[in-house]
């Protein structure tokens, strides 16, 4: 019989937590693992998150295929990575299970709703004994916990029904979790109001179903102890929990307040991009104007037009609908107009992997335009460095009037981090003049607008909003005459407005690279995007283990800084992770005939420290 007062258990300090919660689609796992997440963030933690959705929308309740999972690293040192496996796996059913065992670690925790564990589950989970009994979970240390029967016991009081019960059955492990790892209770109480406000019956039942799972772990005997982990030693400041897609929907409304122009987002819904037209759509008070078109070409052609209009305009979207928008940036590119690309780069090709990052449209950024059309491409390295390179994207996009590619990816736009909010004053002032004068003579000696004529220094050309008197002009994707902007299809001017527009992109200045880790090692690794945590994890590990290595990160891969060529050849070995099968690896080979190695993955998995570490060794053995 269970004893139910509260009983005095050790309290146990650790450094880190990694924490899976893994269940049906419809099991609120992402919405547990957020609020967890937020807990330890205003605790002072230092985190990591790697959320994992199915594809489907519905996929079938119980199978492996619509199986949701979160998981949450919080530690009280800096991290750059939601950790290679988890310790603790809350797994609500059969299929959690199956789906996720082989990524905790050998003795770790398993947190199970034993009430999901019925004949009919188990089929529909691929199981043909039960789990719980026939051996599979030996080497773990696993707590069952009858989570639907208790929630349904808590909440009947409320005349909650049976069924409906269930739907809070992730409240209540997040009360037993709460409680294992000394979370406070106030910040989810106050969080169901707010989330649930003005469904009275679904506040009480959910508020009943967390007390319920945080009173059992408090009363049950069944844990052998709880868990404390202290606040992270970070820079003093004011933080909040932030995910990549957020970042950017942020950094896009600061670069409009820091150009002083109307931000406009033209945008087609398509995972995992549309909580950027989500959370934009929000920010009407800071001038921004969002527009769900009908398709991924409208959304692009109304972006160009908003440019030509005056303001700070975008797209967003993710590799198909990259495709779908090439001849709108093509025309970008002709017209000279600032515009900024925002691509969350996710599995493919086609359809493919939805809900699953990779790294494979850097060469469709770099050449997937016809003709000769080149475009600076900024790539950030984390959710919060989202926030930076939307600015940064902006800055290019402003001073040199050209369409700018930033590449994200699925990764970055679900992760969430801890982000020291900036100071105002050290954001840039990234602000630019229309053009509202004659700039130019004609054979009369009158005063004219010269549509193409180009700043010496950034080649760029002058930007003049329509009702600008006298300054009409010509527009259209018909090449142009340099300087006039009138129609040419002389070959001459053809060829030299193809070298301009080249020139003006590999002259955009873009910051130097740096090295990290040891510059004097014979050893480097060279990455961009989301790897950039695992690499870092990754150099922390085999400088601890006695090694030298060093880090190269790219933000800017069109134009690379003007020192890569130079910082690379210093090294021996040099190798590069990417989740695509080796794209910058070919850039730079091709640029600049250096012989960097390749390490590949496609997988629809972010990279682990410990894959990079053991690519690392492998590379420094065989040099």
């Amino acid at each position: 019989m269970t004893d139910t007062a509260p009983r005095e258990l050790p309290l146990q300090e650790l450094d880190e937590v990694i924490i899976r919660f893994a269940g049906d689609s419809g099991d609120g796992m992402q919405l547990t693992g957020d609020q967890f997440t937020s807990i330890s963030a205003a605790l002072g933690n230092d985190l990591a998150t790697l959320p994992e959705f199915p594809a489907e929308i519905r996929a079938p309740q119980g199978t492996l295929a619509g199986v949701s999972a979160f998981q949450v690293r919080i530690s009280d040192f800096a991290i750059t990575t939601p950790g290679d496996a988890p310790t603790v796996l809350v797994a609500m059913n059969p299929a959690a299970l199956k789906a996720q065992l082989k990524n905790l670690v050998q003795g770790g925790a398993i947190i199970l709703n034993t009430d999901a564990f019925n004949e009919r589950n188990l089929e529909k989970a691929g199981y043909e004994s039960d789990p719980l009994e026939d051996g599979t979970l030996d080497g773990y240390r696993s707590y069952p916990v009858p989570m639907s029967q208790i929630t349904r016991d808590a909440v009947a009081e409320h005349g909650v029904k049976p069924r409906d019960a269930e739907r809070s059955k992730n409240f209540f492990a997040l009360g037993l979790i709460s409680w294992m790892y000394t979370r406070p209770v106030e910040p989810t109480m106050e969080f169901i109001n707010t989330k649930f406000h003005g469904k009275e019956l679904v506040i009480k039942a959910n508020e009943a179903a967390f007390r319920a799972g945080y009173n059992f772990g408090e009363t049950a005997e069944l844990f052998e102890s709880h868990y404390e982990i202290k606040p992270a030693d970070l820079p003093s400041g004011e933080y909040t929990n932030v995910n990549g897609n957020t970042a950017l929907a942020w950094g896009c409304a600061a670069a409009g307040q820091l150009a002083r122009l109307p931000i406009f987002l033209g945008s087609y819904p398509i995972t995992p991009a549309s909580d950027i037209l989500h959370d934009l759509s929000e920010l009407k008070h800071f001038g921004v104007r969002t527009f769900q078109a009908e398709d991924e070409i409208a959304a692009a052609a109304s972006a160009v037009g908003a440019a030509f209009g005056g303001a700070l305009s975008f797209t967003t979207t993710s590799g198909p609908g990259v495709a779908l928008k090439g001849e709108a940036m093509g025309l970008a590119v002709s017209l000279e107009l600032p515009l900024v690309v925002i691509d969350i780069q996710r599995g493919g090709p086609s359809t493919g992997l939805p809900t699953k990052p990779e790294q494979a449209d850097l060469m469709m950024a770099m050449y997937g335009r016809h003709s000769e059309s080149p475009m600076p491409i900024v790539a950030p390295r984390s959710p919060a460095d989202c926030f930076n390179a939307a600015i940064e994207a902006c800055r290019i996009a402003l001073r040199y009037r050209t369409p700018v590619m930033l590449l994200s990816d699925g990764y970055l736009a679900t992760s969430s981090e801890p982000w020291l909010l900036p100071d105002i004053d050290s954001l840039p002032d990234i602000g630019v003049d229309f053009h509202t004068g004659f700039n130019g003579t004609n054979e009369d000696g009158e005063g004219i607008f010269l549509p193409y004529l180009r700043d010496p220094e950034t080649l760029a050309r002058p930007w003049a909003i329509p009702g600008t008197p006298n300054l009409m002009h010509r527009i259209g994707g018909i090449e142009k005459e340099d300087g006039s902007g009138n129609i040419s299809y002389d070959p001459e001017n053809h060829q030299k407005m193809v070298d301009l527009r080249a020139a003006k992109i590999e002259a955009i200045d873009v910051p130097d690279v740096e090295v990290s880790g040891d510059a004097d090692a014979d050893f480097c690794m060279l990455g961009w995007g989301s790897t950039w945590g695992a690499i870092d994890a990754a150099v922390d590990r085999l400088q601890q283990a006695g090694k030298k290595a060093a880090h190269v990160h790219l933000s800017h891969l069109n134009p690379l800084p003007k020192n890569l060529e130079e910082v690379l050849s210093k090294f021996e070995t040099v190798i590069c992770p990417e989740m695509n099968d080796g794209q910058l690896v070919n850039l730079i080979r091709a640029k600049y005939l250096l012989d960097i190695k390749p390490v590949n993955k496609m997988n629809g998995v972010p990279f682990t420290t410990a894959e990079i570490e053991s690519a690392a060794l492998q590379a420094m053995e065989a040099s």
